[in-house]
């Protein structure tokens, strides 16, 4: 594996080399970056003002804005489904 010229260059490299070829992940440690932000991505999601409705009335009585309620349902619904499968 030879150095890179720049991002765009080893992104390229590694969108056609199999990693396996070049790392031992048996070896891998995990790393965990506490002071890391996730990237996020703002969507647009059309949703029944009905459901939109209860998801307000249930993140007012957990005293969370109710975005924050809809992604952490999100959150813990992709984890089970992702153990699941």
């Amino acid at each position: 594996m030879s150095k890179f010229k720049n991002e765009d260059e080893e992104r390229e490299f590694w969108a056609t080399h199999d990693s396996t070829e070049y790392v031992e992940w048996k070896k891998a440690k995990r790393v965990v970056l506490p002071e890391l932000k996730p990237s996020l991505k703002t969507i647009s999601l059309r949703l029944p003002e009905s459901m939109l409705e209860e998801l307000k009335l249930l993140a007012h009585k957990k005293d969370v804005p109710y975005q924050s309620l809809l992604k952490i349902f999100l959150s813990e619904r992709i984890r089970e489904e992702l153990k699941t499968h």
